[in-house]
């Protein structure tokens, strides 16, 4: 039985999330401010973090950098519309995945079991440096498979390379001459148009949209990067 820590000020959602977690069988420890949730992590077995941005004594944010330097646990952030500035900032400091209110119970259900299916597939935070999971994406290194959203995807020897480089540092931008000579282990001359081709190909295979990519960002004038915090 999993362990969901509940962190709102406002109460009404608070017991709502209580219901909705309840009826499809989780634990809930419930709070009500960042303080309160930190030291529920760091006493209590959690299994994942359903936590508001702005609240009194201690925000989201702040919690969430602290709960980071004791766990891997997965993080959802409960987001206003309007705080996209926010939403980003608790994604590059760690979050797994954000709900904007006022939320589908249905939706925010859905992403409670795949974040606790992906944890657990990791060991239940224990690391695991042969699988990696970023968003629908998942690299298992010791069978050389990639899935995306579960349906496997076919990659040549040297996308999956590429991929797997970018994964293991997700946020981290690599040249193509740093990837040409980490995947190549050769001297990168001409590895602009090299990676150029390859990226392409690998979005047309882990991208919905290639042309508006979720997942392989460019980063103009630097190279290429993973995103991390996919939803």
């Amino acid at each position: 039985m999993y362990n969901i820590l509940v962190c709102d000020d406002e109460k009404d959602i608070v017991n709502a999330l209580d219901i909705y977690l309840k009826s499809e069988g989780y634990n809930t420890v419930l709070t009500y401010n960042g303080m309160e949730a930190i030291e529920k992590v760091t006493t209590d077995e959690i299994h994942l973090v359903i936590m508001d941005i702005m609240m009194p004594v201690m925000d989201g944010i702040t919690a969430m950098v602290k709960i980071r330097e004791e766990s891997n646990i997965p993080v959802i952030l409960l987001t206003a519309k309007g705080e996209d500035t926010d939403k980003i900032l608790g994604l590059n400091i760690g979050a797994d995945d954000y709900v904007t209110k006022p939320f589908n119970p249905v939706e925010l259900m859905a992403r409670v079991k795949s974040q606790l299916r992906r944890y657990m597939m990791l060991g239940g935070g224990k690391v695991n440096e042969q699988n990696i999971c970023i968003g629908g994406i998942e690299l298992d290194d010791t069978a050389k498979k990639v899935t995306v959203d579960g349906e496997p995807v076919s990659l040549t020897p040297t996308e999956y390379d590429i991929l797997h480089l970018l994964m293991k540092t997700p946020g981290k931008v690599f040249s193509p001459r740093e990837i040409y000579s980490k995947v190549w282990k050769d001297n990168p001359y001409g590895a602009e148009s090299t990676i150029a081709v390859h990226i392409r190909h690998l979005r047309e295979k882990i991208e919905i949209n290639p042309a508006e990519p979720r997942y392989l960002k460019v980063v103009w004038g630097q190279g290429y990067k993973i995103e991390r915090g996919v939803r």
